[in-house]
């Protein structure tokens, strides 16, 4: 993902203890629930998000998208990878530490 947009860093919070996820593609807070299932399989469902226009859209409405599309995911390293089917990934993700 990119390092900024409209000055802000995007990134995903997955907050195992109540399940919730919270994001941001650089504009919106974006924010819902999530499954974790067998076999490296997941769900977000959307829930809240911001309503701000900003100038570059791009990254937040992909970001939105690949979130609801995702239905597994990997872990290598610090990269998690939200995937759907055997299909290329949909969005890659660091961790900070």
């Amino acid at each position: 993902m990119a390092d900024k947009i409209n000055g802000k860093e995007p990134f995903l919070l997955l907050q195992k203890s109540d399940s919730r996820y919270s994001a941001s593609g650089g504009c919106n807070g974006i924010g819902g629930e999530f499954k974790l299932q067998e076999n490296g399989r997941i769900k977000f469902s959307q829930g809240m998000s911001t309503m701000m226009a900003c100038e570059n859209m791009e990254i937040e409405n992909g970001l939105t998208k690949a979130l609801i599309a995702a239905d597994n995911y990997s872990i290598n390293g610090d990269d998690l990878s939200l995937n759907k089917a055997r299909m290329a990934p949909l969005a890659r993700f660091k961790a900070v530490k």
